[in-house]
């Protein structure tokens, strides 16, 4: 089974990144839990300098609230929004943070989108609250390293919790009639589980198609949002399965400006949040004459796509 994340969003960052914290304190921390100490810009919503790690870093996983916010309690599942700053524990000089691109980051906190330490950190905190994340490296990038990373390095992350949002188990809505049969047909089952697609043998059809399966009252989609999603895709010519975020059990989180697929973006933007949509790809809107991970070149793809939140 392929993973499909990987080819049609650009990166961002190194981690595969409303409600307000407090204003008080001073403009800088002292170390917890053995933790580095903030110098500067200390307050929610400010870029930190973190200082460089002292003495023997921690052997598991150290998170300290440094400001606590009044927002929902960030659970397993969820869709967060996050600002963070990140370097390793014997460096004073910062790998990564949002603060500067002024984009702040979205993922699905347990679906696996980041490193291990991220999504055991921040899970049970509270939005609008900062806190400072010790990472051991078999939390974090291990013997591997990553980039600027060394390997088996200890990482520090300061990261402030924007907003969160519930992500449903599945789409939910009016069923909407599927009878051309010259086109794939998806189950309509709202509970959870992988819709059924049928692709017929017939010729897939040159333009895009993006149509309800079920239809929501939702909000439409802009393409400036990030969406979390569930889907299962398919190539045409052979009806074979190539993902599926049901088989791995994480939903995706895309930011739509990011997304390289200009089909399945095409096909997202415009429909409601909450729905289930067909959506069949030619090839000048998928890979085109490119082989990419064993998708054949000039191959159509057919996508059935839960639109479960927006970030």
């Amino acid at each position: 089974m392929r993973r499909l994340a990987g080819l049609i969003v650009v990166p961002l960052l190194l981690l595969s990144t409303a409600a307000c914290g407090s204003d008080g304190g001073s403009d800088s921390t002292s170390s917890k839990n053995g933790l580095p100490a903030i110098s500067s810009g200390a307050k929610f919503g400010q870029k930190p300098t973190l200082d460089k790690g002292e003495g023997t870093p921690p052997k598991e996983l150290k998170v300290d609230v440094l400001s606590k916010g009044d927002g929902a309690t960030v659970k397993k599942g969820d869709a967060i929004q996050v600002n963070y700053l990140g370097q390793s524990w014997d460096s004073d000089k910062p790998f990564d943070n949002s603060f500067d691109r002024k984009q702040p980051f979205d993922l699905t906190v347990g679906a696996g989108m980041v490193i291990k330490g991220w999504d055991q950190g921040l899970e049970g905190q509270k939005v609008g609250s900062r806190v400072e994340l010790g990472i051991p490296p078999e939390l974090g990038y291990g013997a591997q390293g990553q980039g600027d990373i060394k390997p088996n390095s200890t990482l520090v992350f300061v990261v402030d919790i924007l907003k969160a949002t519930q992500v449903p188990a599945s789409a939910k809505g009016t069923a909407v009639a599927q009878d051309n049969t010259d086109l794939p047909k998806v189950g309509t089952n709202d509970d959870g589980k992988e819709p059924t697609v049928t692709v017929p043998k017939s010729d897939p059809p040159k333009k895009l198609v993006s149509n309800y399966v079920l239809e929501s009252d939702g909000e439409a989609v802009k393409d400036s949002d990030t969406v979390v999603l569930n889907y299962a895709a398919y190539i045409w010519k052979d009806r074979k399965q190539f993902d599926s975020t049901y088989k791995t059990g994480r939903t995706q989180t895309f930011p739509l400006p990011q997304l390289t697929l200009k089909g399945l973006k095409t096909g997202i933007v415009g429909k409601k949040v909450g729905s289930r949509v067909l959506i069949v790809i030619p090839p000048d809107q998928a890979f085109g004459n490119q082989e990419q991970q064993g998708i054949p070149k000039n191959s159509t793809l057919v996508f059935a796509v839960d639109i479960l939140a927006k970030v």
